[in-house]
């Protein structure tokens, strides 16, 4: 496929510096973070190392998520 035949947003990425390449990655990265997006990765059921009782959905690392304490007006 030649440059010319690209959809209009590839070739704007394209024509992008790698700097600036870098700088719009970390806006979208920033999104994806913010709308809730995660890091963690997907269980790997064929790996030796899996262990299905320590991987839960919505954990960090199969370990228990953080919780916000409230305290009532003492």
């Amino acid at each position: 496929m030649k440059f010319e035949d690209w959809p209009e947003e590839w070739q704007e990425w394209a024509k992008l510096t790698p700097l600036e390449r870098f700088r719009e990655s970390e806006k979208i990265f920033a999104q994806y973070l913010a709308m809730g997006g995660s890091l963690d990765p997907d269980p790997d059921p064929t790996s030796p190392f899996y262990d299905p009782s320590e991987w839960h959905a919505g954990t960090a690392h199969g370990r228990a998520g953080l919780r916000v304490l409230r305290r009532g007006a003492s």
